[in-house]
This record gives C-alpha cells, sequence and structure tokens, in this order.
C-alpha cells in the first residue's frame, strides 16, 4: 500500500548525522514539505549556505535563485563547440539535412543523459563522485569524470589563452595579421590571392614584401604561399617546432595571458555558487548579443547569401553515410558537456524539489539553438571571405581553432574598422570559454571536497582547494606555452577529453542507473522531487536506447581510428601516442578497476558482496521525504555519540 506524505505542518530537527542506511527509496513519502526548524545551541540551522550546521558539518550551498542554475549550465554547456564545431560540421555532412541525425539523437542519447546527470545531482545533493553513493560499488564513474574534468580544465584554457592574446593584439589601428610587413613574415607571404588575378598562368598583382619576388611566378608556383594570418598563428602565437620531441622556449607573452586568464577563473571561483551564479549573467548572455550584432554585420557583406546556403542546403545522400551519424552523436556529446559530472554538481546545489526535468529539455534547446544559429553569424562571414578571395567556399570552411584563429581572423582582416570587430570577436570568444571554464573547475573542486566529511572543515577550504587546483593546472599548462606546445595541446585534445572517453562515460552511467540501482526506481525518486512521473521515454532511454547508441559510436570511433597528426602533415611518434593512450585509459580505466577492487576488497559471496556494495548510502536530506511510520523506534534507539551512528530526532508538531 502506498505511503501517506508527510503533512505539510510538520517539522523535522536533525542534530547530528553520519552515513547511513536509513532510508530505501520505495518506502518514502512523495510530496512531503518539511521546514527546518531553528536549532539551539549545537543545533542544526534551517538556512541553506555555507554556515555551520550541528557538530561543525556545514551545510551545503543552494543558489540564490533558479535562474542562477539555468544560467550556469548555459554558461558551461554552451561554449566554443557551438560556434566553431557545429557549422562546420552541418555544412560538412550535407547542410539541413544533418539536422535530421542531429535531432534523433538529440532525443535518444543527449536530453535523457543531460537530465540523468542534473537530476542524480539534485536527489543526491552531491558532488561527480559521491554522486554514486547511489550505487557504491560504481564509484569509479565519479573518479573518471573527475579524471576528464581535470584535463578539460588544464587544455582547455589555452584557447582562452591564445583567444586572450588575440584580443589584446586587436587594439590595434592595423592588425598585426592583416599584412605581411611583420619580422616574423617569411618571404612566402602572401597578403591576398585571388584567382581572378592569374592571367597566362601569372600572378600579376601581387603584395607584400615578397612581391617583386612573385610577379611573374606562375599560379602553380604559388599554390604553397602563406597567408599572413597563418604566419602570425604558427610564427608568432605558436612559434611552432618542428614536431613534439622539440618543445623548444616559453612564450612569455602567452604565459602571462594564461596566467591572467587562470587568475580571473580563481576570482569567479573561489566563493562557491554564490559569485558563481552571478557572474553567468554576464558571461552566459552577452555573447549572443555579440552574435547577434555579428550577424546582422555579416548578412550585410557581399557574399554572405552564398555562404548561408552552403551553410543550409540540403543533401540528401549524406544521410546513408555512417560519418553523418557518428558526427552528430559526437557533437551532441561534446556540446551538451555530457559525462564531465559538473551537470551533477551544479544540479545538487538545486533546491531538492525543483523541477530538473523542464530544466532539461529548456537547456537543450537553448543549446542546440545557439548551434545552429552560430552557424548563420560563421557563414554569412565565410562566404563573404570566400567572394572576396575568389574561390570556392568549401576552401574556406574551417572548424576549430582553424575558425577562430585563422578564417575568422582573415574575414575580419577584410572589413572595415577591421579592428572593431575582430576586438568584439575574441571578446564573446573569451566569454564563451570563460564560463565553461569557470563551472569546469567548480565541478572539480566540488567533487573534491564532498570527498571530506565535516569534521574536516575549515573555513577557507574552498578558497585553498581552488587555489592548489588552478596552480596544478597552470604548472601543467606551462607545457603548451612552449613551441611544441601545441603538439602537447592536441594530445590533451585528441586522447584525455575525447569522444571515447566520453562515449565510456555515459554508457555506464545509464548502465549503472537503470540496471543497477533500477530505472523504476529511479523514476520514483525523480517523482518525489518534482512532484510527477516524468514521461516513460526516459526510462526507455536509460535501459536500452542510449547505452546502444553510446556503445555503437564508441566501436565505430575505435574501429576507424586513426593516429593523431597535426595539419595533416606532422605524424605523431610511437612514444606520443602511448602518452595520449595512457591520457585515455586514465579514466576509462577507474570504472573497471574500481568495480574489480571492491569485490576483491568485501568478505562474502558473490551474491552477499554484489547486494553490500550496490546498497545506496543516503544522505540526511533524504530523511526529509520519509514517512512518519518508517520504524522511527529503530532510529530512536541508536546509540548517542557514537561514531558509527549519530543521534537524529524527530519532532512532529501538529
Amino acid at each position: 500500500m502506498e505511503k501517506q506524505a508527510l503533512p505539510s505542518s510538520c517539522s523535522l530537527v536533525l542534530l547530528e548525522e553520519k552515513k547511513t542506511h536509513l532510508l530505501h527509496s520505495a518506502a518514502a513519502a512523495a510530496n512531503g514539505t518539511l521546514v527546518p526548524m531553528p536549532a539551539g545551541p549545537g543545533g542544526a540551522g534551517g538556512a541553506a549556505g555555507p554556515e555551520k550546521g550541528g557538530a561543525g558539518y556545514p551545510e551545503r550551498e543552494t543558489w540564490t535563485r533558479q535562474m542562477d542554475f539555468i544560467m550556469s549550465c548555459v554558461g558551461f554547456a554552451v561554449g566554443l563547440g557551438n560556434v566553431w564545431r557545429f557549422p562546420y560540421l552541418c555544412y560538412k555532412n550535407g547542410g539541413g539535412v544533418f539536422l535530421i541525425p542531429y535531432m534523433l539523437i538529440v532525443f535518444v542519447g543527449g536530453i535523457p543523459i543531460f537530465f540523468l546527470e542534473i537530476a542524480l545531482g539534485q536527489f543526491m545533493k552531491a558532488g561527480s563522485i559521491n554522486v554514486w553513493n547511489i550505487a557504491p560499488l560504481f564509484k569509479g564513474l565519479g573518479y573518471a569524470s573527475m579524471v576528464i574534468v581535470f584535463f578539460c580544465n588544464t587544455y582547455y584554457i589555452m584557447v582562452l589563452a591564445w583567444g586572450f592574446y588575440y584580443l589584446i593584439k586587436s587594439f590595434n589601428s592595423t592588425l598585426p595579421w592583416s599584412n605581411c610587413d611583420n619580422e616574423w613574415n617569411t618571404p612566402s607571404c602572401i597578403e591576398i590571392f585571388r584567382h581572378q588575378d592569374c592571367h597566362n598562368a601569372s600572378l600579376a598583382n601581387a603584395t607584400g614584401t615578397a612581391a617583386a619576388n612573385l610577379t611573374n611566378a606562375t599560379c602553380s608556383e604559388l599554390a604553397d604561399g602563406r597567408s599572413p594570418i597563418i604566419e602570425f598563428w604558427e610564427n608568432k602565437v605558436l612559434n611552432i617546432s618542428a614536431g613534439l620531441d622539440e618543445p623548444g622556449q616559453v612564450n612569455w607573452e602567452l604565459t602571462l595571458c594564461l596566467m591572467a586568464v587562470w587568475v580571473l577563473v580563481y576570482f569567479c571561483v573561489w566563493k562557491g555558487v554564490k559569485s558563481t551564479g552571478k557572474i553567468v549573467y554576464f558571461t552566459a548572455t552577452f555573447p549572443y548579443v555579440v552574435l547577434i550584432i555579428l550577424l546582422v554585420r555579416g548578412v550585410t557583406l557581399p557574399g554572405s547569401y552564398d555562404g548561408i546556403m552552403y551553410y543550409i542546403k540540403p543533401d540528401w545522400s549524406k544521410l546513408g553515410e555512417a560519418q553523418v551519424w557518428i558526427d552528430a552523436g559526437t557533437q551532441i556529446f561534446f556540446s551538451y558537456a555530457i559525462g564531465l559530472g559538473a551537470l551533477t554538481a551544479l544540479g545538487s546545489y538545486n533546491r531538492f524539489n525543483n523541477d530538473c526535468y523542464k530544466d532539461a529539455f529548456m537547456l537543450a534547446l537553448i543549446n542546440s539553438g545557439t548551434s545552429f544559429f552560430a552557424g548563420f553569424v560563421v557563414f554569412s562571414i565565410l562566404g563573404f571571405m570566400a567572394a572576396e578571395q575568389g574561390v570556392d567556399i568549401s576552401q574556406v570552411a574551417e572548424s576549430g581553432p582553424g575558425l577562430a584563429f585563422i578564417a575568422y581572423p582573415k574575414a575580419v582582416s577584410l572589413m572595415p574598422v577591421a579592428p572593431v570587430w575582430a576586438a568584439l570577436f575574441f571578446f564573446m570568444l573569451l566569454l564563451l570559454g570563460l564560463d565553461s571554464q569557470f563551472v569546469g573547475v567548480e565541478g572539480f573542486v566540488t567533487g573534491i571536497l564532498d570527498l571530506f566529511p565535516g569534521k574536516y572543515y575549515h573555513r577557507y577550504r574552498r578558497e585553498i582547494a581552488v587555489a592548489i587546483c588552478c596552480l596544478l593546472c597552470f604548472i601543467i599548462d606551462l607545457s603548451m606555452v612552449t613551441q611544441g606546445g601545441m603538439y602537447v595541446f592536441q594530445l590533451f585534445d585528441y586522447y584525455s577529453a575525447s569522444g571515447m572517453t566520453l562515449l565510456w562515460q555515459a554508457f555506464w552511467e545509464c548502465i549503472v542507473v537503470a540496471w543497477v540501482y533500477g530505472a523504476d526506481r529511479f523514476m520514483d525518486d525523480v517523482a518525489r522531487m518534482i512532484g510527477y512521473r516524468p514521461f516513460p521515454w526516459m526510462k526507455w532511454c536509460w535501459s536500452f536506447i542510449t547505452p546502444c547508441v553510446c556503445m555503437g559510436i564508441f566501436l565505430f570511433h575505435l574501429v576507424n581510428y586513426k593516429p593523431l597528426t597535426y595539419n595533416n602533415v606532422y605524424v605523431y611518434p610511437w612514444w606520443g601516442e602511448v602518452i595520449g593512450w595512457c591520457l585515455a585509459l586514465s579514466s576509462m580505466l577507474c570504472i573497471p578497476v574500481s568495480v574489480l577492487y571492491k569485490l576483491f576488497r568485501t568478505k562474502g559471496t558473490f551474491r552477499e558482496r554484489w547486494a553490500h556494495l550496490t546498497s545506496p548510502v543516503w544522505g540526511a536530506h533524504h530523511l526529509e521525504y520519509m514517512a512518519p511510520d518508517t520504524d522511527i523506534k529503530s532510529l530512536a534507539s541508536l546509540s548517542p555519540g557514537t561514531d558509527d551512528n549519530k543521534v537524529i530526532i524527530f519532532e512532529s508538531v501538529m
């Protein structure tokens, strides 16, 4: 028989709590409303926040407003991939046709796991590690996500350092990458190369320092000519060496930019969600203002219509290619920030009865909508660039750093008042990456702090933890500001937080929740939080569809694995690939290794070990929706003052 909900007039006083197996979720009451009572000396206060509760245990912070959570999720999930990866994939995979596999995988993979991670964090009130107390045997999932997000925090900030460097260089009357008259340029530098300038297989109008030497050269000989923007990127910004085995010197200008960005991230994160939730109002919304301004400017440029048509023109034959579906799935897992544990950390600061189901759909709509909208901005500019250079748009279409630091800077250099547009673009790039970065750091620090119980509480423990995290990442980042730094960056990008590691993580998340803890059981828990049961589609996805999608794309990546290269020319040495696979396996092996370790360390038969290690470890907040007829006598009979079981007192006031 279904248990009755607690009356709204009931109050609960939780004096002290440690680890308790007090509550089975099937015995919890639905829709109970409890108001924590003010506690006397030594009792627990009712307000959520950093103040200490009874016996020195700090209560978990909550968002000041629910919009803080929404903005933080938007800031984290909507990042550089929406602007520099999705538009290119859309163009490459059949234009508007790409939206068919993209939207299909959004509903069978993206939204279900996005909702699962937020709901798990909200239900367990814990970061990416302790959230798996829901099935302690698989706590390795938490350690895996911590490893992935740590690697992400380490290399992702390099993009911000490069963007900050370009932003500083934009405040010049002449953009340094717009001409060939700089110390870092080579004799092969050509400022502009138009096909219509080739007459009788010779170049009539060459410009730049090498103009005198190149005027009578044939167009075929000029195929190896280099653009000033490429030379600025490779010779000035990166000062790139010949390979991974030649680290070279440290670029001190880039090092200062890197240090400045890390300091900014630290002061955005050090006070927790109370400060982070305010900062994201600006960092998450202002990029949309810049995107709208750039779109208005882009569509007024010659050639913009052709660029947009290249972006959305459907090519129905592409639907039959497996790579199109794989690209759609990989892009969703990247842009939705799935498997990193940061969404779980953000959800853990929600109120327990927050409607995270509606939040998940709204955030998914914002994420995918931003990706599609950014495509119009990017391709209107690329269309103009192709028209100016007299080439097909396929020759200027880029993705990733190639779009951010080569194609787009080249395009803005062709516009009137170029420094203004360059500064606006790189400021947007900085904000897009910045909120993703500090929410990633927040997720990592939350997971670390949750490992330490209340007895280790220190007034400045968050500030110290954030400082250690930022300093450790900065030290590792020093290897990426050397002449060989780009090769190190690509190793991290290709292996440590690649599609394979995220897909592996998402697969096991679904398996553990749906088959170990129980999909129906978790649906009940969600219903107790939000007041109604989500559509059964979620349960079906967690149990069958999403794991199959994840494992299918994972196996495709594995079968079609190609060794890492730089610019399709430099092939990484064998020991470089070994380092890359060590980065990937360092997170992937956390799951099976921790399972085997716990099983071997526990005594009893396999059935007894499994039953013990998959029994959830509940937190204090779960008691807030216990039914009054739950075994209260057994709770009251616990020995006061023991280490294993702290006293729990319930008080009902009619």
